[in-house]
């Protein structure tokens, strides 16, 4: 069972996956701050907020959280103020595009549904739950905080984003080959794991017995077997003894045992052979839409990230002791102390 439809911000911060982008020039930072982002400040108290709870992650999965000086701990900390630093930028951002906040009272809304879905509203459950992913309440609370935020950005971002019928033709010209479909055929097969159990079904199907009965009983292949034994398979898609069977023989013919990798099949076509085709463009057009515009829309998310990030880079600025490793232009202030406590 997975709570969250994203990745973990656990994973995140010990990762360190989310650049901050370099800051330059002299602006000091206040000393009860770890950075200063355009025209907001990220203060001690909410890094030491973050730290916190990935040191109760660390309690819930019994390891050992890093320790001062040590590069695990700096890798962490770097984690938690790159995220920090995104979070910041894209709240402002957000505020520019005229997007109201995520507010304490929606980030709830999404928790307690999560919480009725899985724990049936009760806290003590629902906390265990999650301490059984190596998550806490506030780390899941800030992770729904992010990902409101980052959707609520991308509906705008991507609202006009668009793919015309040309877009799609053109796919479809180009992909084409993808959209060929190989000769097919209806059959039923019974799948053994010796040959004296197959001459044994073959003998009692060429008597009349009844092949839907004898598959359901005897066939190792479960998920055609519930079925009766029937499936479709595609020319040359299936293993070379299986395929050959199952497109030379006449329709309703019952074939002795054929061997093959999995063991002894005895097949049975069901239909006539249909010829190969290539699925026409009114068949995939929605398929294809949809994903042209998914792929649209991460281009233009990408691309939006990429410039928030290039325009804070020149207003960013870190205390003594938070620059992350990532950043190429090490520039923090000099006031305050130097250790991330």
């Amino acid at each position: 069972m997975r709570l969250l439809r994203f990745l973990p911000l656990s994973v995140l911060l010990a990762a360190g996956l989310l650049a901050a982008g370099c800051g330059s020039g002299s602006k000091t930072v206040p000393s009860n701050a770890i950075a200063v982002v355009g025209d907001a400040t990220i203060s001690k108290a909410d890094f030491n907020n973050v730290l916190g709870a990935t040191k109760k992650i660390d309690a819930i999965r019994k390891t050992p959280s890093p320790k001062p000086g040590t590069a695990a701990y700096k890798t962490r900390s770097d984690g938690i103020v790159e995220f920090l630093v995104t979070m910041s930028e894209l709240t402002q951002k957000a505020k520019s595009l005229g997007l109201a906040p995520v507010t304490d009272k929606e980030v709830q809304t999404q928790i307690d549904q999560i919480k009725k879905q899985y724990a049936g509203g009760n806290e003590k459950t629902f906390e265990k739950l999650l301490a059984g992913q190596g998550l806490t309440i506030d780390i899941y609370r800030l992770q729904w905080r992010y990902q409101l935020l980052s959707n609520r950005i991308s509906a705008s971002v991507t609202k006009d984003v668009k793919v015309s019928d040309a877009d799609v033709k053109k796919y479809y010209d180009a992909n084409k080959a993808s959209y060929a479909q190989a000769e097919s055929r209806d059959v039923r097969h019974i799948l053994v794991n010796s040959k004296t159990l197959a001459d044994s079904i073959e003998s009692q199907l060429k008597a009349g017995g009844d092949f839907a009965k004898l598959a359901k009983k005897y066939s190792k292949d479960t998920g055609s077997a519930a079925n009766g034994g029937k499936l479709t398979v595609e020319k040359g898609k299936t293993v070379p003894p299986f395929d050959k069977a199952a497109f030379s023989l006449k329709t309703n013919e019952i074939s002795a045992p054929v061997h093959s990798t999995y063991g002894w099949h005895i097949i049975q076509p069901l239909s006539a052979i249909r010829p190969a085709q290539t699925k026409s463009l009114k068949s995939v057009e929605a398929t294809i839409r949809q994903q042209l515009l998914s792929t649209k829309k991460q281009d233009a998310m990408t691309k939006f990230l990429d410039d928030m990030k290039k325009s804070y880079a020149k207003s960013l600025r870190y205390q003594a002791g938070y620059t992350p490793a990532s950043t190429t232009t090490t520039t923090a202030a000099t006031t305050g102390p130097t250790t991330t406590g």
